[in-house]
């Protein structure tokens, strides 16, 4: 008998659902937001920040089925600022 315990490869290749989608949030060069997902294709802008809120949310349920959908969606706010010396 093997001290090694027996691994199912079927449980490997169950699907994997994440609980959060993170999305990194700028302010755009022509004027309002845009958000970009860091592991998924998905990418949206708004005028307003409360806009862009409505419109990730929108392209998030677009983008995954219902039952795979994260419960979480979390904008991660970038702002580059120069400072001369």
């Amino acid at each position: 008998m093997s001290r090694f315990k027996q691994y199912d490869v079927r449980m490997s290749m169950a699907p994997y659902k994440t609980s959060e989608i993170i999305f990194i949030v700028e302010e755009s060069p022509e004027g309002g937001y845009e958000a970009r997902s860091l592991n998924h294709s998905i990418f949206t802008e708004a005028d307003t920040f409360e806009e862009l809120k409505e419109m990730v949310h929108d392209a998030v349920a677009c983008h995954f089925t219902d039952e795979d959908r994260p419960s979480v969606i979390r904008l991660h706010m970038v702002k580059e600022e120069l400072i001369a010396v």
